[in-house]
């Protein structure tokens, strides 16, 4: 069997784990969530209403098979409950409102570290020994050495306290309506700078070290030094030979890091209250609310497997030598 029908095969057995550890971690919980709203509202729900929220959750009396059977029915439809802390709103609906919220910030700030990082990470390889060498890796490593949560609050300190240039928090300003036009879409990038910007000066060091180790092993290959005795460019020597080769070994790291976009930015949504779903998570875990966090931790596992997968798909296609 290939490669990349193992891969599928092992990814397809990790999603079915996923989703049982999903199912029985909850229930081996003291308690349940229904129970816990009961406790919220102070006693104000009746026994029927306990019952009927107890059906909600499938607490059901009823064999943990069946109960499983019944999980499975309704994921395979979309239903993954009612949310606690957001009663009684459909848990689907409160993950809505802030999966675009996440997928823009995590992906606006993994391929600007991605790029940002590559770029100089290829050029102090090709120019290794040279001032740009000596001064870039270690700056973008000492930028990345802090901690988040201190970078963050610095940032936000000078450029939204102190010199006001910035938003302080959210995805939008309160007085901007929320509209396909050019003054909502500008508002969302002013207040998206801080929280990407922060995330890309923490991160940008380890793509930059990454790159140009992978280069300098490249700029030892004879295709190189081939490529420059044709007379081909400095340019096209380094993009089309050693950076696109030198390249090929960071997309397993940009797949993890992008699978992880719904997971490595609760501190960040949680220190600009940036309205996503590691906001929801921290939301979700401060009240208890189970639902919402059985349904994003499952979301966290798959976005992480299939972009996984598709890394690998893009790895096959990019390198014939794996196949």
């Amino acid at each position: 069997m290939s490669r990349l029908p193992r891969r599928v095969l092992f990814y397809l057995a990790a999603g079915a784990v996923a989703v049982t550890l999903n199912f029985f971690l909850p229930r081996l919980m003291p308690g349940d969530p229904a129970t816990t709203l009961v406790a919220t509202y102070s006693g104000q729900l009746t026994a029927e209403d306990l019952q009927a929220l107890r059906d909600a959750y499938g607490l059901v009396d009823a064999p943990l098979w069946q109960q499983f059977a019944t999980y499975l029915s309704h994921l395979f439809r979309g239903e993954l409950g009612v949310s606690l802390s957001q009663f009684p709103t459909p848990v689907t609906e409160v993950i809505g409102t802030g999966f675009g919220w996440s997928l823009l910030l995590g992906l606006v700030s993994v391929l600007l570290s991605f790029a940002i990082g590559s770029v100089i990470g290829a050029v102090a390889a090709w120019r290794r020994g040279s001032r740009f060498d000596s001064i870039a890796p270690p700056v973008a490593l000492f930028a990345g050495s802090f901690p988040y949560f201190f970078m963050a609050l610095l940032a936000l300190y000078l450029f939204a306290v102190q010199w006001q240039l910035l938003p302080l928090g959210q995805a939008y300003g309160f007085d901007v309506e929320p509209g396909l036009n050019a003054a909502f879409a500008a508002d969302v990038l002013a207040h998206l700078v801080l929280p990407a910007g922060t995330v890309v000066l923490v991160s940008i060091g380890g793509w930059v070290l990454n790159m140009r180790n992978t280069m300098i092993g490249v700029l030892d290959e004879d295709y190189l030094l081939m490529a420059e005795a044709k007379g081909l460019s400095t340019p096209r020597v380094v993009g089309s030979y050693a950076a696109r080769n030198a390249i090929l070994p960071t997309f397993t790291l940009l797949g993890l890091s992008i699978g992880n976009v719904f997971a490595g930015q609760l501190l960040t949504e949680v220190v600009f209250s940036y309205p996503g779903l590691g906001y929801q998570l921290y939301q979700a875990v401060t009240t208890h609310d189970y639902p919402l966090m059985q349904a994003l931790f499952l979301l966290i596992t798959v976005s992480i497997l299939v972009v996984n997968l598709l890394v690998d798909v893009a790895y096959v296609l990019l390198d014939p030598r794996v196949r």
